[in-house]
């Protein structure tokens, strides 16, 4: 049996990719101060799980550099969680280093050589913006290599 994964790159633009094959990116900016885009999301994820259910969900991790950007992604992380218990999903968290080494064999990778590598496995897929290009690359990270996903 197949295992349905939803990968997420947590940002203010959440960039998002499912494996059956949908992907996208949602901004969660224009919904107002933290406590209004945490509402935002969790309303959002619960939707987009109705419609897309998943066996597994695997995010980027934040980093814990301080200020509004660690409150915001440790806010959707624990969204994540929550959400991955109401819907009976496994969750997993990889780390950015991870990430760019698998996409292109560095883990100091760019922006620019991550999108280049996702154009490269990818071509179909016109890409919005570097979050939905880790989302994607977190999707395929997980479905090539699961056992070395740790989880959340």
């Amino acid at each position: 049996m197949a295992v349905s994964v939803l990968a997420l790159d947590l940002a203010t633009r959440t960039g998002w990719a499912h494996s059956a094959g949908e992907s996208g990116v949602v901004d969660f900016g224009p919904c107002g101060p933290l406590p209004r885009r945490l509402v935002a999301f969790r309303d959002w994820l619960a939707n987009l799980l109705d419609h897309l259910p998943a066996d597994s969900l695997v995010f980027e991790a934040a980093h814990h550099r301080g200020g509004a950007a660690t409150r915001s992604g440790v806010g959707m992380q624990t969204v994540v969680l929550l959400a991955a218990a109401d819907h009976d999903a496994e969750v997993a968290c990889v780390h950015t280093s991870t990430l760019k080494k698998h996409a292109t064999g560095s883990g100091r990778a760019s922006k620019d050589a991550m999108l280049a590598a996702a154009m490269r496995r990818c071509p179909t897929i016109r890409f919005a913006d570097d979050n939905h290009v880790d989302a994607v690359w977190l999707l395929d990270l997980a479905i090539s290599y699961p056992a070395s996903l740790k989880p959340a």
